[in-house]
């Protein structure tokens, strides 16, 4: 029975009551198992069933008092005894007379006890005491047993998660490993293209001014009227073609600039940061910097940030970039809905909004824009995928936030949205980054 029931001992102690009851030729046996401060009957066998109830622990019963002592109790006549007031006060209420008691010993320490009871005056022979001492072991065993097995069963699953944990390191230090010599490389690149690209734009800039100087010099000069048709077509060509160069010469060097940001390493001071303070200072950022480029920019800011949300072990320089790039990309969407619909009454409106989820914290960025097209959803943490204009964006920001939350801090970001209706990104920031503090290290 004990072997066969690992994880709950109550068959085992039904058992051995059962036997222990039959042999010794009692009229009922129990056994009860320290609960606190008191006894709580846990296993019974008779043909009145009683309450599993608690019993302090004291001297004052014979359970109680073999618990305390650690030896048997015999009692020939309970009516007659003046030792167990609360146990003589049960006994003429039930009607037992003698009672044996003997101590569940586990390394010398008490941890219940299991009783025999007879409802006439049959003191209990040495046998039989002994044959109780043996069941009272044997529930010893059978109590050990299972608490040996929830050990067992808990140190799997701590062993089980340590190697979850393990292996999620070793998946996240190889991804670390190859984001560093994937960085090298694309600096390497970057820093190659950088010097050519300037001196591509530079010359196309220089090309398109001495274009309007050949013009105002051409246009002294006397020619036939097809003639100055002609000049006229094709220095307008050259200079709109040199406008061109310039315009996605500007992206390619924008390009080239967030490709040096993706690729360096660290992300300044990894410190414990104020998640409320570094939203609210990025939709200032955010705002006064869309304010300085378009003066007539206007858009209603609202901030829901939970106080509970406290702060978390962040490089903050990092995590400001993710939420200016985000905050940034909803004034796009608001201002593409409002220039583009024109609806009556549409108010732009970006929320920023943050939560305590217990060991993270979370931040959501929504807005009222134009909202995402499924097609775009499924690649838009891809690098260098854009849907804005040529010269407009860099296809790099969402691949950026997206390498900084999840894979220098461990964290997730998601999104949900409506097209026409609007886009919510969500963040979920883990408050202790073992893993970024490494990637630092």
């Amino acid at each position: 029975m004990i072997a066969s029931s690992p994880t709950d001992v109550g068959p085992a102690l039904k058992a051995i009551v059962e036997s222990a009851c039959e042999l010794c030729d009692a009229y009922d046996a129990a056994v009860a198992r320290k609960d606190g401060d008191s006894l709580r009957f846990s296993a019974h066998h008779g043909p009145i069933p009683i309450n599993l109830e608690k019993w302090p622990i004291n001297r004052n019963w014979t359970a109680g008092r073999a618990f305390v002592d650690r030896l048997p109790v015999h009692v020939a006549d309970l009516s007659e005894s003046d030792e167990f007031p609360e146990g003589r006060a049960h006994a003429l209420r039930m009607g037992h007379r003698s009672i044996l008691s003997v101590p569940l010993l586990q390394e010398n320490e008490s941890i219940g006890a299991i009783v025999l009871r007879r409802n006439e005056v049959h003191p209990f022979t040495d046998k039989q005491v002994a044959l109780l001492q043996t069941f009272a072991d044997q529930a010893v065993i059978a109590i050990g047993n299972v608490r040996l097995f929830e050990q067992v069963q808990a140190r799997t699953r701590e062993l089980a998660k340590s190697l979850d944990d393990l292996r999620a390191a070793q998946d996240r230090l190889v991804q670390t490993e190859k984001l560093a010599s994937l960085g090298q490389l694309t600096a390497g690149i970057a820093h190659e293209i950088k010097n050519p690209l300037n001196f591509v734009n530079n010359f196309a800039a220089v090309s398109a001014e001495l274009m309007d100087e050949l013009n105002r010099s051409l246009a002294d000069t006397k020619l036939t009227d097809t003639t100055r048709e002609e000049v006229d077509e094709l220095s307008g060509m050259l200079k709109g073609n040199l406008q061109k160069i310039v315009q996605h010469g500007r992206r390619a060097d924008s390009i080239v600039k967030n490709m040096l940001l993706h690729s360096r390493e660290g992300g300044g001071e990894h410190r414990l940061s104020d998640i409320n303070a570094l939203v609210e200072e990025s939709l200032n950022l955010a705002y006064h910097g869309a304010r300085a480029e378009k003066p007539l920019f206007d858009v209603t800011l609202k901030s829901e940030l939970d106080p509970a949300a406290g702060s978390a072990e962040v490089f903050p320089q990092e995590i400001s970039r993710v939420l200016l790039n985000l905050i940034s990309n909803g004034f796009y969407a608001v201002t593409k809905r409002q220039m583009g619909s024109g609806a009556a009454g549409y108010e732009p409106v970006v929320i920023a909004t943050t939560r305590d989820r217990g060991d993270s914290i979370e931040i959501r960025i929504r807005d009222n824009g134009t909202g995402i097209a499924d097609e775009v959803k499924e690649k838009m943490f891809n690098p260098f995928f854009t849907t804005k204009p040529a010269g407009e964006g860099t296809g790099l920001g969402l691949s950026m936030s997206h390498d900084i939350i999840v894979k220098q801090h461990g964290g997730t970001i998601d999104v949900t949205t409506e097209p026409g209706k609007f886009t919510e990104f969500t963040i979920l920031l883990p408050r202790k980054s073992s893993f970024a503090e490494n990637n630092k290290k």
